[in-house]
């Protein structure tokens, strides 16, 4: 077990920390138990230690933890022991010690990860799986149906069951042609190619007689389907392939880009969506599969192909929403509902964990994906030898959503070079380097892309980053786990290299905060008030907001005052801390995300959740 001091050092060089959590320790609150939750259950991360007594000072030069010191830590230890001993649906025995750092008491608690049996701990009072959380990068995420089946080691069952609005007559006999064709050239000799139709479509699990009466499961209306039935039935299973002028996502995308909207067969719609990236990029770019050379000067067909198939197999189907496929001038984003059920650091590793069991088998049995957890350590393989910047893939936990990234760009080709001579006197490293390519083409970089483009640890990649921003090449944007990099306008020599809007933000914060915290005491809530802002307000908004109370116990007024001012116009959540004066977590927390679920709030880029430049605004007609 790490000291204090030590993890006090970690939480300084690193900008997020997975298995390091500070907290002021004025009391054992809420959050601290889920933070205990979290690390007892996230799978390979072995616990984590919690710090109270420690907190973030942000008034410093750069920002950084310091010690703030508990006090009395005997009670401390006793609550949180006995609260870890009760509260759950079974003991969690961390290891607490108090230590003393520069004459001031803090508490090091180790929370170590329980055994796969043992899993998921959650709140009695709860249940499964909202009574569970997991350690998602610095955060604490509440459990979804999808983490359930991570933790009981076992498949989803969704593309087993059955929709009993189906019949044999929505599958398209095309596509179990196209099966056949594609299995056939697999293994001319596999005993599935010797059943009829309904055999066939039987042994794949993608139908199944209830009351003798066939119907479709949702691999087979999926993977054999016929357009009209997805349509009727999953109206927004489809691929929208979305081509956009520049390197950045548009203000007003209703005028500026264009859409292909696809559906049907999985199966089928593979080729469908690969052939209409493939004739969209620049003739000649694309190389056909099996000429890919070491010198290569195209995006190789085999990594377009297994993206688009990782989406189709890995997505959730719980999720009513499209998987997009962004065409940039400088690359493609594939975005598919459904987070990594594979921690990020293990992506590329051998081994799967699949959503959708079924799809998956059938993918793989007709060659259309890569062996069982190798198609990312397969797309990397390939674009290095195309002499592609890397693939870097992001999992979001709070929105439930997956990107793969493509930068249709050669690393370190000559224009490159010569662009980097300007940077010679900063002395930076090579991995420094590919992170300013990087920020260039994208716009932004945070620490989880900056470890995927170069094979780093996460201390690593933060020092790396760390260091070009003490440079002044880059300005750090968010904290925690929003942090993020974009470059410094005030530096001239970006000035030919960028011109993108970050594609980070602020919101990517916890949400999962309890409603007993709207009474927390009003010291960890307030925020400083933007007089600026306020004076802006029309006289009856103003007189809402002066008669807010110091502490709202009744959280419709705050809901109120929220819907007024967004009604008024549509307002960022910075903005919002500065007129009311409260945290911006504990808005987002509290307020803004419950209203926006209730259909009281929306984005002002819906399109786009983490917007740089996203705002919110009142719904015409909520109540």
């Amino acid at each position: 077990m790490e000291n204090a001091k030590e993890l006090l050092e970690k939480l300084n060089l690193s900008d997020e920390c997975t298995t390091i959590e500070a907290k002021k320790g004025t009391a054992i609150h809420r959050s601290v138990l889920e933070t205990v939750c979290a690390f007892a259950n996230e799978p390979g991360l072995g616990g984590g230690n919690i710090l109270l007594g420690v907190q973030r000072e942000e008034n410093l030069l750069f920002p950084s933890y310091i010690v703030c010191g508990v006090e009395n830590p005997d009670k401390l230890q006793l609550d949180l022991s006995t609260q870890c001993a009760d509260i759950f649906n079974q003991p969690v025995r961390p290891e607490i010690i108090v230590e003393n750092i520069g004459g001031k008491n803090v508490i090091n608690v180790f929370v170590p990860e329980l055994q796969q049996s043992q899993k998921p701990v959650y709140f009695k009072s709860e249940g499964l799986p909202k009574g569970a959380f997991r350690r998602i990068g610095s955060s604490d995420q509440r459990c979804t149906d999808d983490d359930l089946f991570v933790f009981f080691n076992k498949e989803d069952s969704l593309d087993s069951t059955i929709i009993k609005d189906t019949s044999l007559d929505d599958v398209s006999e095309e596509a179990v042609q196209l099966y056949r064709n594609l299995r056939s050239k697999v293994n001319p000799y596999a005993e599935e190619l010797q059943y009829d139709d309904i055999e066939l479509l039987q042994s794949l699990g993608c139908i199944k007689k209830e009351n003798a009466t066939w119907y479709l499961t949702y691999a087979g209306l999926l993977v054999f389907g016929k357009r009209q039935s997805h349509r009727r039935l999953l109206p927004m299973v489809r691929v929208d392939y979305i081509r956009v002028p520049g390197n950045e996502w548009v203000e007003n995308p209703e005028k500026r880009f264009t859409t292909i909207d696809m559906r049907g067969p999985l199966i089928e719609l593979v080729s469908r969506a690969f052939n209409a990236i493939a004739d969209d990029l620049p003739k000649g770019f694309l190389l056909p599969e099996g000429e890919i050379q070491a010198d290569s000067i195209g995006l190789p067909s085999k990594v377009l192909r297994e993206a688009i198939v990782n989406a189709f197999i890995h997505r959730t189907y719980r999720e009513n929403q499209p998987i997009q496929i962004i065409r940039y001038g400088n690359r493609l984003e594939i975005k598919n509902p459904g987070f990594s059920l594979k921690p990020e650091d293990q992506l590329g590793e051998p081994g799967s964990r699949n959503r959708n069991p079924f799809i998956a088998a059938i993918f793989h049995e007709t060659n259309l994906a890569e062996t069982k957890g190798s198609g990312i350590r397969t797309m990397r393989s390939l674009m290095e030898k195309a002499e592609l910047m890397p693939p870097t893939f992001e999992s979001d936990h709070t929105n439930n959503q997956f990107t793969t990234r493509l930068l249709l760009h050669h690393f370190l080709n000559e224009s490159d070079l010569k662009w980097l001579i300007q940077f010679n006197s900063f002395e930076l490293t090579d991995t420094q380097k590919r992170a300013l390519i990087f920020l260039r083409e994208v716009g932004a970089l945070d620490n989880a892309t900056h470890r995927q483009l170069n094979g780093l640890d996460v201390l690593r990649a933060s020092s790396d980053l760390r260091g070009l921003r003490d440079k002044d090449i880059v300005l750090q944007k968010g904290k925690g786990r929003s942090t993020y990099y974009i470059a410094n306008p005030d530096l001239t020599l970006w000035a030919a290299g960028i011109d993108s809007a970050p594609v980070k933000s602020e919101l990517s914060v916890d949400f999962t905060a309890p409603v007993e915290e709207l009474s927390a005491p009003v010291e960890d809530l307030s925020a400083p008030v933007d007089q600026a802002l306020v004076h802006q307000l029309p006289k009856e908004l103003l007189n809402m907001v002066e008669a807010l109370p110091v502490r709202v116990s009744d959280p419709t007024i705050m809901q109120e005052v929220i819907l007024q001012l967004c009604a008024w116009k549509p307002l960022k959540s910075s903005e919002m801390v500065g007129i009311l004066g409260r945290s911006e977590k504990y808005l987002l927390r509290n307020f803004i995300s419950p209203l926006r679920e209730e259909g009281k709030l929306e984005y002002t880029h819906p399109e786009m959740p983490n917007h740089p430049q996203q705002a919110y605004k009142t719904v015409k007609n909520y109540g």
